[in-house]
């Protein structure tokens, strides 16, 4: 997605287009489902997918987020290849599929409006902990490991909320 052109990287938009159309296209959503996930325009990422138009780190960041995907940004010397650095594992498909749930959308909306954060960071951290799961349980999770998982997050906020409560009475 980024090409070094004369010593300056700049954004392969006709690539990152066809990612965003891609991925979109693969979790089976619409334009306007991604859209309100994200928090932008339905024309914006008409013009995104379409490679045209300048997005902000924030805007691929929710575009990301919306999707169950990671934004990540690197910057690399000229003589530095692509296998070079510590990567961070790959997601896996069925991770990324269990990410894009409707549920998962929701409870990440919850979840940073009670904790005041952006839901791009809150779906963030909920695919970090899925992944931890897997690998504390060594083996791939699954749907029902997701459930659990949003259940306990959900009853956890709201025994938070409700010691809260307590403490100011």
């Amino acid at each position: 997605m980024v090409q070094a052109v004369g010593g300056v990287v700049g954004l392969d938009k006709a690539e990152l287009g066809r990612t965003l159309r891609t991925r979109r296209q693969e979790a089976g959503r619409t334009i306007a489902s991604v859209a309100v996930d994200a928090g932008l325009s339905v024309p914006y990422i008409a013009n995104l997918e379409n490679g045209r138009g300048n997005p902000t780190v924030a805007a691929l960041q929710q575009l990301a987020a919306a999707l169950g995907f990671r934004l990540e940004i690197g910057l690399r010397g000229e003589d530095e290849g692509e296998g070079e650095g510590a990567a961070e594992p790959e997601v896996p498909d069925a991770v990324r599929r269990l990410m894009a749930s409707p549920r998962v959308r929701a409870v990440a909306r919850r979840l940073a409006q009670d904790r005041r954060a952006h839901v791009s960071l809150v779906t963030e951290r909920l695919q970090d902990a899925l992944l931890a799961l897997g690998a504390v349980t060594g083996r791939e999770v699954g749907e029902r490991d997701l459930e659990r998982l949003l259940d306990l997050l959900l009853l956890s906020g709201a025994a938070g909320l409700e010691e809260q409560a307590r403490g100011e009475s």
